[in-house]
């Protein structure tokens, strides 16, 4: 993988993330998990490059990024879409992730990443924050995604570095950062 500056990626954040996914990981070489991602966001906060992403209370990663201060998003090319199914339908509780969606992790700016990936941010957590029932205003959002109340927690964190992988992401020349 290739690191790049930030200010270099130039990417749909609504594509990537809500069409195409991406999987969130945290950990180190003792221990990590992944889980496919499909909610999140991409922009600037607090003076800072920043991604927030979510986690449901029930899910396995949910403890890493507690334990973690620092987490990964990876996104992959189409043809490995079969990739981030495998990864959004079994926990890492009872089953090796890597192998089993044929994965290669790397331990890179305290975090775990995939070799496999053709765009990975990691990042710094900033914060954390509890997402209940009491905060909705649409409550047609609260009835349609937690009918079980499997509240997610949303956890923002600073981009501090940016790879690639693949030559068909489109990296930009820009002087923003």
């Amino acid at each position: 993988m290739e690191k790049i500056e930030i200010s270099q990626v130039e990417m749909n954040p609504c594509t990537s993330i809500g069409q195409d996914w991406f999987l969130l990981s945290a950990g180190d070489e003792n221990g990590w998990n992944t889980m496919t991602a499909g909610w999140g966001g991409m922009g600037y906060m607090w003076g800072r490059p920043c991604c927030f992403v979510f986690v449901r209370e029930s899910r396995h990663t949910l403890s890493f990024m507690d334990k973690f201060d620092s987490f990964s998003v990876s996104f992959f090319p189409p043809e490995k879409k079969s990739v981030l199914s495998f990864c959004g339908s079994h926990s890492g509780r009872d089953t090796d992730k890597a192998k089993g969606a044929g994965l290669t992790p790397i331990f890179m700016d305290d975090t775990v990443a995939f070799e496999e990936a053709n765009l990975t941010f990691t990042l710094k957590k900033m914060s954390k924050h509890f997402i209940d029932r009491d905060g909705f205003i649409d409550n047609e959002i609260k009835e349609k995604w937690y009918k079980n109340d499997d509240y997610h927690y949303m956890f923002i964190g600073e981009i501090k570095n940016a790879y690639i992988k693949d030559t068909e992401i489109t990296v930009v020349e820009s002087d923003l950062m």
